[in-house]
């Protein structure tokens, strides 16, 4: 059977795997393990549990649990409600100001996180509800925040960064640098498309004669200045080269915890309890896709599949512009069905080698590979944003808040388009700060 045939067999049994429903480790687990003992025999199965284990024996994975509790720290406090409210009190003026407040709160609360469905949730609950209460339309409320809670992957510290780096051993604090530019141009972009739709409409959500005392504004900043500046903190430990991504999220994570613990009262064990409990849930589910996307790599390497593909694609001798919007493309459906960090793992020891053929910067890619995993996020049918959006207003149909997402995923597109002229962008700042990379 030759490397073709065998390519279409596991790319139809995989996405057969993925619609269903399983969980994507085990079902990339088995499916890895089926081709394994067709195409080799039960000798090879050996390699299994070493192929397995070695995808786990990695030190920057300790940086992911640690990341992840940050965000359980954050989100399991009101610290999203204090940004949120902190935020409102300074942009009221503006037209749309509550949405702009939201996105804003969104970035902020993604350069905490690293996770986009907690960015979502814990900036929605309060969002949404209040966007409505002033009679914000539906749509703008549900989009806004579908597509603010992406950014949770995009600002660093990101977890979608760090599953990158690891699959294509690229340097993660040049990859968390050069989601910074990119990540305030999405937010610029969405928060452009906001003014214009809410002057548009012609909405305001305050009484003209409606003030803020400075007083009020001011009070709102104690709570939340200590967690930005931990982001700071983490960021600068990260780029200055003081501490490995792993020691930086230790120590950001610990501190969250401490903040959580100190401003906001946090000294109930069942508190403790449910972030612990929402770290090892969301981790271990990461951790275990990620071993069984090096399984899976290692089937599609050792049956010449992801060879095979790179060398058509590689023969294909199209414009490399063609070849980067043909990958684009790819990566749109792949998030149509698959979840981000499956994604990642999966494709990117196959996309890397021919990137790097082609002519493109791994870390300016590593971008591209990580807007288009957003648009996944709040695209149907597997928009994970769009469903968690739809728990905190269920009285507002599906179909309206798919609607009101879709203007932000024409903008994620048009920051795709000007990261591909302007690839300065993203790069820049990594070799500013860490000097030209070859």
């Amino acid at each position: 059977m030759t490397p073709t045939t065998q390519g279409v067999i596991v790319l139809v049994l995989t996405l057969a795997m993925l619609l269903s429903g399983a969980p994507v480790a085990f079902g990339l687990g088995a499916i890895s393990i089926l081709f394994v003992l067709i195409f080799q025999g039960f000798d090879a199965l050996h390699v299994v549990a070493e192929t397995f284990y070695a995808g786990l024996n990695d030190f920057t994975l300790v940086s992911i649990p640690m990341f992840v509790m940050m965000g359980a720290a954050i989100g399991s406090s009101p610290a999203g409600k204090d940004l949120y409210e902190a935020l409102d009190r300074w942009l009221y003026r503006v037209p749309g100001g509550l949405v702009i407040s939201n996105l804003g709160a969104c970035a902020l609360f993604a350069a905490l996180t690293g996770s986009s469905p907690a960015c979502c949730a814990a900036i929605g609950k309060m969002g949404i509800p209040e966007m409505r209460r002033r009679g914000y339309p539906d749509d703008v409320a549900t989009g806004s925040i579908c597509a603010g809670g992406t950014l949770g992957i995009l600002i660093p510290p990101s977890i979608t960064f760090i599953l990158y780096g690891i699959a294509t051993e690229t340097s993660i604090g040049r990859l968390f640098l050069a989601g910074v530019f990119p990540g305030l141009l999405l937010t610029s972009l969405f928060i452009l498309w906001t003014l214009f739709i809410i002057w548009k409409r012609g909405f305001r959500a305050h009484a003209a004669d409606f003030r803020y005392s400075w007083r009020e504004k001011f009070t709102s900043i104690p709570k939340i200045a200590p967690f930005l500046l931990i982001v700071i903190g983490v960021m600068y430990v990260l780029y200055g080269g003081v501490a490995t991504p792993s020691e930086a999220a230790g120590v950001g994570a610990a501190l969250c915890f401490v903040l959580a613990v100190v401003i906001y009262r946090m000294w109930r064990p069942g508190q403790w309890w449910q972030i612990l409990r929402d770290t090892t849930r969301e981790s271990v589910m990461i951790l275990m896709i990620i071993a069984a996307a090096v399984l899976f790599g290692y089937m599609l390497t050792s049956l010449y599949l992801t060879q095979t593909l790179a060398q058509a694609i590689a023969d294909l001798h199209v414009n490399r512009w063609v070849l980067m919007a043909l990958i684009n493309l790819f990566l749109l459906v792949c998030g149509f069905f698959i979840p981000p960090a499956a994604i990642i793992l999966m494709t990117s020891p196959i996309l890397y080698p021919i990137i790097r053929a082609a002519g493109f910067d791994p870390v300016w890619f590593g971008v591209i590979l990580t807007i288009n995993m957003e648009i996944g996020l709040i695209h149907p049918p597997v928009g994970l944003n769009i469903y968690i959006v739809q728990s905190i207003a269920p009285d507002v149909p599906v179909t309206r808040v798919m609607w009101g997402t879709l203007p932000y995923v024409g903008c994620m597109v048009l920051a795709i388009v000007i990261l591909c002229f302007f690839p300065e962008i993203a790069t820049w700042l990594p070799d500013r700060m860490m000097g030209v990379h070859h």
